[in-house]
């Protein structure tokens, strides 16, 4: 096996990483201009249109909203905190499933179709949410409420990242910049998020909380299926295209999987840092006597992210992926060491300082891992491999919280801080198993998206 290219240098079509022959040779591109960063962030309002932009990140809000949400709506109107604890889980436990269902769909039929049914239903399961909660229904109904929540939670996020793939071919640079941009959107989105929430919940009830997010997703969910840049369901891939990638890759889950398996188990593992991190620091607030104020020590995390995700594309292109990946997961772990050294110190100060030199790692790894996962899968299931990322995080999250909250609870707060490290340490070594080799491009079945120029 051969170590992956960066993105920012693809691989020739006509020839395997390892030198033997592969598909017919095509036309070579026209190489991309080299562009200053903010030239190149420049191109994607261009390529999609300034609209595309806002509404993009509109519709993901009410993702960022629903576990939280849950949470919050279920143990308030039952009292118990088991309960919430379970349908936030299942809710979790929903996109976990419906989240890969939506993306291969999406690849067969078209974005538009799959959003214009999934985006109601959304809709309908949320209400269907709070009147359980709020009449007195019974445990499996609430539960059975909130997975079809998380099911058919749209997936903004995932296929935003296909339309960019679609939109930037052979555009590599500016396909990182996409990438970069999208992950800070998503950061700032599950920092908005509970923070709404929590205010909507104070201000009016948890019930209005989630009813605002069901608002949300219907106004601005629908433009997302809207808008111009959606990509229509790919033709059947050639049988060049099938004889090189493996005609498995194209039509089978568990050969999908496959291609992309370092890049979702390297999702799990910084879903699982997220999960046992936040978990961690609510402790560590709780024992502070302020645990009310652990989603705003948490956010210090995402907003260090945010702004090392968009300087990714100012990486110089011998920087490839694995080396990219591998490097930043060590920072992360360094960094997760020093935050556990700060929780078991007790000093707040110190906590905060340690999230924020954490944070500063999460964006380029977050970039690295989808850009990556775009790279190894086929052209014509991009929308299910991103989906596949996006529920492995959602997985990793709730499999990070769960230990770590027993962890906390069984062990004690600073004990609880060694998760992150050990999420890390997983990160890193992931990384290091990075050698598949990269997916044929069929530009025959890639899903052209028009953009608005």
């Amino acid at each position: 096996m051969t170590r992956t290219p960066s993105p920012l240098a693809p691989a020739r079509p006509d020839v395997t990483a390892d030198g033997a022959p592969g598909a017919p040779a095509q036309a070579p591109e026209p190489a991309e201009p080299r562009r200053g960063t903010l030239a190149t962030y420049g191109e994607l309002p261009r390529l999609a249109g300034k609209a595309f932009l806002p509404i993009a990140f509109l519709a993901r809000l009410p993702f960022s909203m629903i576990t939280i949400g849950t949470l919050l709506l279920v143990t308030t109107t039952t009292g118990s905190l088991a309960l919430g604890g379970l349908a936030s889980a299942a809710a979790a436990v929903g996109t976990a499933l419906g989240g890969p269902t939506q993306g291969s769909l999406a690849d067969r039929i078209g974005q538009r179709k799959v959003l214009l049914v999934v985006v109601p239903l959304n809709v309908l399961a949320v209400v269907a949410l709070v009147q359980a909660a709020s009449t007195g229904a019974t445990s499996g109904v609430i539960l059975g409420a909130a997975a079809l929540v998380g099911a058919f939670a749209p997936q903004v996020g995932p296929l935003a990242r296909v339309r960019w793939i679609a939109m930037t071919q052979h555009r590599p640079r500016t396909l990182l910049a996409a990438m970069g941009y999208e992950s800070t959107a998503d950061e700032i989105g599950f920092v908005l998020g509970p923070a709404l929430v929590g205010i909507l919940a104070s201000v009016w009830s948890p019930q209005a909380a989630m009813l605002f997010a069901a608002a949300v997703c219907a106004i601005f969910g629908l433009a997302f299926a809207l808008h111009p840049t959606a990509t229509p369901g790919a033709p059947k891939p050639s049988a060049a295209a099938q004889a090189a990638a493996g005609a498995d890759a194209h039509g089978s889950f568990v050969g999908l999987l496959r291609r992309v398996l370092v890049p979702v188990l390297g999702m799990l593992a910084m879903g699982m840092l997220f999960g046992s991190t936040q978990t961690a620091v609510t402790s560590f607030m709780r024992d502070a006597g302020a645990e009310e104020q652990a989603g705003l020590v948490y956010a210090v995390l995402g907003f260090g992210s945010a702004i090392t995700a968009l300087a990714v594309v100012a990486l110089p292109a011998s920087f490839g992926a694995r080396s990219r990946w591998v490097s930043f997961a060590s920072g992360l772990t360094v960094t997760a060491v020093l935050a556990f050294l700060a929780g078991g110190s007790g000093s707040l100060g110190a906590l905060i300082g340690a999230l924020a030199l954490l944070g500063l790692f999460v964006g380029p790894v977050m970039v690295t891992i989808f850009t990556v996962g775009g790279d190894l899968s086929p052209s014509s299931r991009s929308g299910a491999a991103m989906t596949m990322l996006a529920s492995a995080n959602v997985v990793g999250v709730a499999l990070g919280a769960s230990v770590g909250g027993q962890v906390a609870e069984g062990v004690g707060t600073a004990a609880a801080f060694a998760l992150p490290a050990v999420a890390a340490v997983l990160l890193v070594v992931t990384g290091l198993s990075l050698r598949s080799r990269p997916a044929h491009v069929d530009t025959t079945a890639l899903p052209q998206a028009p953009g608005v120029v």
